[in-house]
C-alpha cells in the first residue's frame, strides 16, 4: 500500500483525472487530498465528484483548506458570499452552471461540511492543508494555522513526523522540501502542476491543464 498526497486542485479536473492515470492509483492506496479543491480552477463540481466518488469506495482521506471554508461561510452571508466570489468562487459557479449556491447539489455540501478532516497523521508524517506550530500537538492546532498561514521557513515538530502540506504555491511548479516538512501546491491553477507525492518512496507525479505529465525524485528535482 502505498501513501500518496496530492496538493492543492482548485477546479483542476483534468489535472487530478491524468494524475490518477499517471501514478497509476490502485484501490488499496492511502490518497490523502490536502485540500483547496474549489475555486479559481475551471471545474470544481467534477472534482467534487471525483473526490466523493473515491471516499465511498475507501482509501481517500480528504483534509480541509481554506477555500473550503470560504465556500460554505459563502452561505452564511452576503459579505462572506462577496468574499469567496472574489477568491475565485465565481469560477465554482460556473461549473455548476448557475449563479445560485442553492443549485449546488445537496450531496456536494454534505462532502464539504461533514467528510472533511483537519489533519492525518501516519508512523512517520502528518498531514495539514497550510502549516503547524512546532511546539503545539497536531490535533491541538489552531484553525489559523491549519487552514491559512504560509508555508515560511517551519521548525521541525515536536512529533519528530515529517510535515507535508499544501496552501503556499510554489509557482516554480516544484515541490518544496526542508527536510522535515514539504510544501506540494505546486500552483495547478496557475501555469504550474498538480503534484501527487509518494511519501515513503519519495517520487512525486504531476500532471497540468495542458495534458503533460512528469515524473521525478523530490530530491533531485524535474
Amino acid at each position: 500500500m502505498r501513501t500518496l498526497a496530492v496538493g492543492d486542485i482548485h477546479g483542476c479536473y483534468r489535472s487530478l483525472d491524468a494524475l490518477a492515470s499517471f501514478a497509476a492509483f490502485e484501490s488499496d492506496d492511502r490518497i490523502i487530498t490536502l485540500g483547496d479543491y474549489v475555486d479559481r480552477g475551471p471545474d470544481s463540481q467534477r472534482v467534487i465528484e471525483w473526490l466523493i466518488d473515491r471516499h465511498s469506495s475507501g482509501g481517500l482521506i480528504p483534509l480541509r483548506g481554506n477555500h473550503e471554508l470560504m465556500m460554505l461561510a459563502a452561505r452564511q452571508s452576503e459579505r462572506h458570499l462577496d468574499e469567496w466570489l472574489s477568491c475565485g468562487g465565481d469560477a465554482v459557479l460556473a461549473a455548476y452552471g448557475t449563479d445560485q449556491l442553492d443549485n449546488i447539489p445537496d450531496a456536494h455540501w454534505h462532502f464539504l461540511n461533514k467528510s472533511l478532516r483537519s489533519h492525518y497523521c501516519t508512523k512517520t508524517h502528518f498531514f495539514v492543508h497550510a502549516n503547524a506550530y512546532a511546539e503545539i500537538p497536531i490535533d491541538e492546532q489552531p484553525d489559523f494555522m491549519l487552514y491559512w498561514e504560509s508555508f515560511g521557513n517551519p521548525t521541525p515538530h515536536e512529533s519528530g513526523l515529517t510535515m507535508v502540506c499544501g496552501h503556499t504555491p510554489q509557482r516554480d511548479g516544484v515541490p518544496l522540501s526542508v527536510g522535515h516538512a514539504i510544501c506540494i501546491d505546486t500552483w495547478a491553477c496557475g501555469r504550474g502542476w498538480l503534484t501527487c507525492l509518494d511519501v515513503d518512496a519519495g517520487i512525486c507525479w504531476q500532471s497540468n491543464e495542458s495534458g503533460s505529465t512528469r515524473r521525478f525524485w523530490l530530491d533531485e528535482g524535474p
